[in-house]
């Protein structure tokens, strides 16, 4: 009894540290869940009370998302990703196989207390599957034999550091990603071998940690700067270190692992880079670093313009949402501004849970400045003074780097109050979400900021006109929000010159699944899906055929090689029944089967919808029922034609894109693929 007291006043410690603050709800069951590792159902009563809630609400909220358990879990939480870019490197038999290891099922703990195993539907390293999360640490590239290595080594897990040697003068200055991507294929422990390798041999070295190029199939990318040039050592293993050490002392070119110039590099230098071109270069939290590669430039120009010629530059830039929609960024700005309020806000939706994704966790780890530069210019653009980041909660990294940049900004003047010492305030906030992908739907996203169940909601109103809090609301995601500072640095002009037709500027790529070479690539709109695949991806990681290809994300179409000539631009992809989405690329082998995958995007749809309408609901559920029937040859070709109504109800009935676009990729497999619907599933 004394015991549960304890726990109930610390409870009531940490809801006093909350209140008052919008949308507490939250960020308060993180913070519960941080210190005791659950939120027992006897602390509901404490929350409600002191958030002036029911016991309902909060309740709801906890079962809501998948973050939030109501019982303890092992001291070691083991999650393995279910994304269909790890499916496509093998990430079903790694789920078979931790559960034999481990001797549980999803959901379970072990019997001593030590591991639980959990599914996760998107870890935001596509480019380096399957991949796993332990804890709040992310492991890549993973087969059997390196999940066993982990498990039994699972103490010696941790993430890096938000920090970097300091520049001194040195004979050597070495630069080393410490992105998501680059610490999940062993970074630091290369970090690590590097200092021990220079002190052995009496080198003098500075190594600045940076974010990554995007170049993942070479992570870990060790450069070194020679003659100011940085040359390239890639993929770096800890056993490589002592051998590129001597190469440095005579010649690097004879290293097996040189790469050479890393700006020559064909993957890099083939590319237009303006929202990423800084990516990789520096120090991502070290404001002079930004600032010499003319960070900031584009908000000083938006502080002497008026609130009308910024939204005109973002309109006459042609820039539209790459979030999915690509709607017209300068349309969402004009309505908020042209909305008459007290308060407005920006709200950048960061809760990237497509598969094949991962540029906005990218740019966040590699540029965060970028991103908040772009917040405060739209807040300046429309008069709001408050914006919130939603970042998924898959991103322990992104927040660390978000939350330095955010208070060394304000340290420096650009956030918060008199930005630069003018009379303009934008003061930014970074809220966790919990693991529900459906938050990626901004409206169910605005519903969980406000500490509520991530509900998608009917529209009109528009969160421009009704959105956060009901008040007038910016709401777009990391790339379109970044780009508007490079609009603003370098004009509206230079941005609209490049691009396909009506989809302007730079088109941001994510490669991955099944791909020799995975990685970033930013190019204007126009490239084919077969120059992007060939050229840059230069195949399959296996060797062999493509054979299929998702664009877009789970909700994506899988295009056949008929299809693969398509420009990659909005118009072009709608004419074929597909989109572009946020630029995610996934490529499939020719082992993959079809009416798995058609299987899988309605098993995704079941688990992550929120449940408010039928069609999504129910759909997708008795869509599961149907796949199978017609799998296993049970009236094979009327449940094909039952499949297609359904995917026909939901496609018109369902209240947002969840269940309105599931039937992309389910209708693409069976007329595509038709042969993999024969037979029992693998």
């Amino acid at each position: 009894m004394q015991e549960n007291r304890a726990e109930v006043d610390d409870i009531k410690a940490i809801v006093e540290q909350f209140q008052g603050l919008p949308g507490a709800l939250l960020p308060l069951l993180h913070e519960v869940q941080q210190q005791h590792g659950h939120v027992a159902p006897a602390w509901v009563p404490v929350i409600a009370e002191g958030l002036n809630l029911s016991r309902a609400e909060v309740h709801g909220v906890i079962s809501f998302y998948p973050d939030f358990h109501s019982q303890p879990r092992g001291r070691h939480v083991v999650q393995v990703c279910r994304a269909e870019a790890c499916q496509a490197m093998g990430s079903r038999k790694l789920e078979a196989h931790a559960k034999k290891v481990l001797a549980v099922d999803y959901g379970e703990t072990t019997p001593d207390g030590e591991f639980t195993l959990e599914p996760v539907y998107c870890l935001g390293n596509c480019a380096c599957s399957p991949s796993i999360r332990v804890d709040d640490c992310i492991v890549g590239q993973v087969d059997e034999a390196i999940f066993d290595r982990v498990i039994a080594d699972v103490d010696k897990i941790g993430s890096s550091v938000v920090s970097s040697i300091a520049a001194e003068s040195f004979s050597y200055q070495f630069y080393l990603s410490r992105d998501t991507s680059a610490l999940a294929v062993d970074a630091e422990a290369v970090a690590e071998r590097l200092q021990a390798s220079a002190k052995e041999s009496a080198m003098e070295i500075n190594l600045v940690r940076t974010g990554s190029r995007g170049l993942f199939y070479l992570e870990p990318l060790l450069e070194v700067d020679i003659n100011q040039k940085r040359i390239g050592f890639g993929p770096v293993t800890v056993a490589d270190i002592d051998s590129i050490v001597s190469a440095l002392a005579t010649d690097p070119s004879i290293h097996p692992l040189h790469l050479g110039l890393v700006d020559d590099l064909d993957y890099l230098n083939q590319q237009q880079r303006i929202t990423f071109a800084r990516a990789g270069l520096g120090d991502p939290i070290c404001l002079d670093n930004y600032q010499n590669l003319a960070g900031f430039d584009g908000l000083r120009k938006a502080l002497l313009m008026t609130q009308q010629e910024i939204v005109d530059q973002i309109m006459q830039s042609g820039l539209r949402g790459r979030g999915g929609a690509a709607f017209p960024a300068g349309i969402k700005l004009q309505t908020v501004l042209d909305t008459t309020s007290e308060q407005k806000f920006v709200v950048c939706n960061a809760d990237e849970g497509d598969s094949g994704t991962f540029a906005d966790r990218l740019l966040m780890e590699a540029d965060p400045y970028q991103l908040i530069e772009g917040m405060i210019i739209a807040g300046l653009a429309v008069n709001a003074s408050q914006g919130y980041i939603y970042l998924r909660s898959e991103y322990p990294l992104a927040q660390q780097m978000l939350n330095a940049a955010i208070q060394r900004a304000v340290e420096a003047g650009f956030l918060g109050s008199n930005i630069l010492g003018l009379s303009k305030d934008f003061h930014l906030e970074v809220r966790l979400g919990a693991g529900a992908y459906i938050c990626g739907e901004e409206t169910a996203m605005l519903d969980s900021l406000e500490g509520k169940r991530g509900m998608v909601r009917v529209k009109p109103p528009l969160p421009a006109i009704q959105g956060l809090f009901e008040q007038p609301t910016v709401v777009n995601n990391v790339l379109t929000l970044a780009a508007m500072s490079s609009i603003l640095q370098s004009g509206s002009d230079a941005y609209q010159s490049m691009g396909s037709g009506r989809s302007r500027g730079t088109l941001v790529i994510q490669l991955a699944g099944n791909v020799k070479r995975g990685g970033l690539v930013e190019v204007p709109f126009g490239l084919t899906l077969r120059e992007l695949v060939e050229t840059y991806g230069q195949g399959t990681a296996t060797g062999r055929a493509i054979r299929a290809i998702q664009v877009g994300g789970p909700l994506g179409a899988f295009l056949p090689e008929s299809q693969w000539d398509t420009r990659l631009d909005y118009e072009a992809f709608t004419e074929i029944d597909a989109m572009i989405g946020h630029g995610g690329v996934v490529v499939f082998d020719d082992t993959v089967d079809m009416a798995a995958q058609a299987r899988f995007s309605m098993e995704f749809c079941a688990v992550e919808s929120c449940g408010k309408c039928t069609p999504c609901r129910i759909g997708s559920t008795r869509g599961l029922e149907v796949i199978d029937r017609i799998t296993s040859d049970q009236q094979r070709q009327e449940n094909i034609m039952v499949l297609q109504d359904l995917c026909d109800t939901m496609e018109a009935g369902s209240l947002c894109a969840m269940g309105g676009m599931t039937p992309f990729p389910v209708r693409s497999a069976i007329n595509y693929f038709p042969e993999d619907f024969t037979g029992e599933l693998a």
